[in-house]
């Protein structure tokens, strides 16, 4: 069902219709008004990291267009913005005094989006590590980055939080611990699965960190964490599939969804404990009240099967026969609202919004410029029609966030891979509103 108007009318007129970005990817003006070096800036100038060579030197340019930005989805009707700050703009090396200019920036976006009648919602946390951090304690890897997390969390409260209502701390913790620190995939390139599991606990103690630090700022506001959630299933019903999915699960969803809620990791999974580094203390993450909110993000589907020879967990990914995006992305839309009823019903958040949701396709310019990009608008709409059944289970989603509101450099396939709903044509970077973007305006229009 693509018809705008027969979807809006499944939601209430509360609903946050938005869109979303992350600084690295945008912003550009990497070594401007005080800016220091991320990870990623260092990741992203190594021989070989990132396809083509693609660096977010100047990514969208976002940092000198913003204002123009903020027009454009007053011009495509957003509701509600996700946005994230770059920690190395507000503390070039990650600790102590703030950088004013760095922080003038983000206050004049928020002041910009609120004039526009768009609410924003502010990420501190997207993967842009000051590379200062990664050289002194070890980045993620060292227990200090739950101290400097918070006290740059507060910095950037105190600033804006007055005005921002909605916050989430980090933004899915589990591809930032082990694709950046376990599997080399994403900065800053590190191998060890040990790493991984550290880097994974102390996002788990920062979080809670960085979440009292908002609240002594602006004790009004709501604050959550973002979970890159997929639905796992088994490829068969044999029982050595099912224990292979479940062992998926539980590294991947649970190990961030149960002590995000207060509950112990997941070790009764079998496979599972012997992973985990000794020199962690795993009872810590049960301390704490649960989020405000609870971010989704979700793309695809796993299905798994047994495969004893795949390390670490036993497991390997069987392809199904389902159409794929560009990014050879299994299309699952039901999987959204298995995800979200399964939130609901095992962890009972107060407020569900999905902060992630969109798909890469090989777009192709007409002769005019017009981007007609219907498998895209097909995509949404199929996973806005599951985020309307699961609300029409009771799961309370209040907010959906279509992944991007621009195409923007997408980490290690450069800008290869365009997920936006306006195009950014490359080198002049002009921006174009895609007929995807103009059905979501519809949407919104309607809702």
């Amino acid at each position: 069902m693509t018809d705008p108007r027969a979807l809006a009318r499944r939601f209430p007129p509360s609903f946050l219709w938005g869109a979303a970005t992350a600084a690295y990817q945008v912003e550009g003006a990497v070594a401007e008004d005080g800016r220091g070096p991320s990870i990623w800036d260092a990741f992203s100038h190594r021989p070989g990291r990132i396809a083509n060579g693609d660096t977010g030197d100047t990514a969208t340019d976002h940092y000198h267009r913003m204002a123009d930005d903020v027009a454009l989805m007053r011009e495509l009707g957003l509701g509600a913005y996700r946005f994230s700050v770059a920690w190395p703009r507000v503390q070039p090396t990650g600790e102590g005094a703030p950088n004013e200019a760095g922080l003038d920036f983000y206050d004049r976006l928020v002041d910009e989006l609120l004039g526009a009648g768009i609410r924003p919602l502010v990420t501190l946390y997207h993967w842009d590590l000051p590379q200062a951090l990664e050289e002194r304690i070890g980045g993620w890897r060292g227990r200090e980055i739950v101290d400097r997390l918070g006290e740059y969390a507060g910095i950037v409260a105190a600033r804006l939080g007055d005005r921002v209502q909605d916050w989430i701390t980090l933004n899915e913790p589990w591809v930032f611990s082990f694709l950046g620190y376990a599997e080399g995939i994403h900065a800053p390139g590190g191998t060890d699965l040990g790493d991984g599991f550290r880097a994974a606990h102390h996002a788990h103690l920062a979080h809670r960190a960085a979440t009292a630090a908002v609240r002594d700022a602006a004790p009004w506001a709501r604050v959550g964490v973002t979970l890159s959630l997929q639905l796992v299933e088994p490829a068969s019903p044999d029982p050595e599939d099912v224990a292979a999915a479940e062992r998926v699960d539980a590294a991947t969803n649970r190990w961030f969804l149960d002590p995000a809620f207060g509950r112990p990791y997941p070790l009764e999974v079998p496979g599972l404990a012997e992973l985990v580094p000794d020199d962690l203390d795993l009872d810590e993450v049960t301390a704490g009240d649960p989020p405000d909110l609870i971010g989704v993000n979700y793309y695809f589907r796993q299905l798994v099967a047994a495969e004893p020879r795949a390390a670490p967990l036993g497991a390997t990914f069987v392809r199904s026969e389902a159409p794929r995006t560009a990014m050879d992305w299994e299309i699952h839309p039901d999987g959204l609202r298995q995800v979200i009823e399964r939130v609901h019903r095992t962890y009972a958040p107060a407020s569900i919004v999905v902060t992630e949701n969109g798909a890469a396709f090989d777009d192709v310019v007409g002769d005019d410029g017009s981007v007609d990009d219907p498998e895209r608008t097909a995509y949404l709409a199929a996973h806005i029609a599951a985020v309307a059944a699961a609300r029409d289970a009771g799961a309370p989603v209040d907010g959906y966030f279509l992944w991007s509101l621009l195409d923007n450099f997408e980490w290690s396939y450069g800008y290869d891979k365009r997920f936006g709903i306006v195009r950014v044509e490359p080198g002049s970077l002009e921006r174009t509103v895609k007929a995807s973007g103009r059905w979501y305006r519809d949407l919104i229009g309607r809702a």
